[in-house]
C-alpha cells in the first residue's frame, strides 16, 4: 500500500493472480454477492414480466389513440428485454446463473402481469409496473451503495430508462387518452 492508500503494482499483480478463476470478482468486491445475485435475478424476472406485459398490450390495444400507444408499448417491451439481457450478463460476471425459468417467474418479479382490457387500463397497469420498478431499483441502488460500483451503475442506467417510461405513460394518459 502506498502513502496515498493505493496498492503498489506488485500487490495488484499478486492479488490479480490469487483466485483467478473468480474472474471479475476480486478482493476489492465488498458486496454480499449472494444477496446481489438474488436481487439481480428478481430484477431479471421483473424485466421479463414487464416485457411480456408490454408485448401483450401492444397486440391487444384498440381504439382511436391505439396506434401511437401500441408503438410506445412495443418500444418499451424491447427496452425491458434489453435490460433483462444486461442484468443476465452481470449475473454471469458475478459468478451466478441467470434464472430464466418460467416456473416461479411471477413470484420472483416485483411487477405483476396484468392483462388489462382497455387502452386506459393498459397504460395505467404499465405505469404502475414502472413505478414499482423505479422504487425497486432505487432501493437496490441504495443497498449496493459503493460496495459494487459496476452493478450500481447498471441499475442506475436501467432506472433512468424506467423513469422515462413512466413519463411517457403519464403523457399518454394526460395527452392522448385522458
Amino acid at each position: 500500500m502506498t502513502s496515498s492508500g493505493l496498492s503498489d503494482t506488485q500487490t495488484l499483480r499478486k492479488r490479480a493472480r490469487a483466485h483467478v478463476e473468480q474472474g471479475a470478482i476480486t478482493s476489492g468486491y465488498r458486496a454480499d454477492r449472494d444477496t446481489v445475485l438474488k436481487l439481480l435475478n428478481e430484477a431479471l424476472a421483473t424485466e421479463i414480466v414487464c416485457s411480456l406485459r408490454y408485448r401483450r398490450h401492444f397486440f391487444m390495444v384498440k381504439g382511436i389513440s391505439s396506434e401511437g400507444v401500441a408503438t410506445e408499448f412495443q418500444e418499451h417491451a424491447a427496452q425491458e428485454l434489453e435490460h433483462a439481457d444486461w442484468i443476465a450478463a452481470r449475473i454471469v460476471q458475478l459468478g451466478g446463473e441467470p434464472n430464466f425459468s418460467p416456473a416461479g417467474m411471477l413470484e420472483r418479479s416485483h411487477a405483476e402481469y396484468v392483462e388489462a382490457d382497455s387502452l386506459v387500463s393498459m397504460i395505467r397497469e404499465n405505469l404502475v409496473a414502472e413505478r414499482i420498478a423505479i422504487e425497486s431499483y432505487s432501493e437496490m441502488i441504495s443497498y449496493i451503495g459503493d460496495k459494487d460500483p459496476t452493478t450500481r451503475r447498471l441499475l442506475e442506467g436501467i432506472l433512468a430508462v424506467e423513469e422515462e417510461h413512466a413519463e411517457d405513460l403519464v403523457s399518454l394518459l394526460e395527452g392522448n387518452v385522458g
